[in-house]
């Protein structure tokens, strides 16, 4: 059965919410899911053994928040190339952590990507719950 890790980080529960929402989608199509904090992936090896990886975080203050930004650098020793991928989170009012997200595992992990991040913006609920539910289904 083909394995997806979602990593995400978080300030106030919303990216987490989304990643438990695209996780739900994935696990539809019949794949395999764990999800995690950014902050429990301690080194490279730690992204190994699945077959796709959806990352994900919030926006703050325009920027991916630093413990993404952390784990993409620990990211690039893993031989990430030809995976499926997918990026993902919330945001306030500009949003651009999931692009910027996307841009890295497609260019520099060379990662086969879903099509574009999905971003969210707050309260987080509804319709893109099912938006994320959905964008899952796609990666699976």
């Amino acid at each position: 059965m083909p394995k997806v890790l979602v990593v995400y980080a978080t300030r106030v529960n919303r990216t987490r919410k989304i990643a438990e929402s695209v996780a739900e989608g994935i696990r539809s199509a019949g794949v395999e899911v764990t999800v995690t904090n950014v902050r429990d992936i301690k080194k490279a090896t730690d992204l190994e053994g699945f077959d796709g990886l959806v990352f994900g975080s919030a926006t703050y203050h325009g920027e991916m928040m630093q413990p993404m930004k952390t784990m993409l650098f620990l990211a690039e020793k893993a031989d990430l190339a030809g995976k499926v991928g997918g990026s993902f989170g919330a945001y306030g009012w500009s949003g651009e952590a999931p692009g910027r997200i996307y841009d890295t595992m497609k260019n520099i992990f060379s990662m086969d990507m879903v099509s574009g991040p999905l971003r969210l913006k707050a309260p987080v609920s509804g319709d893109k719950i099912k938006l994320a539910e959905n964008y899952g289904r796609e990666l699976g």
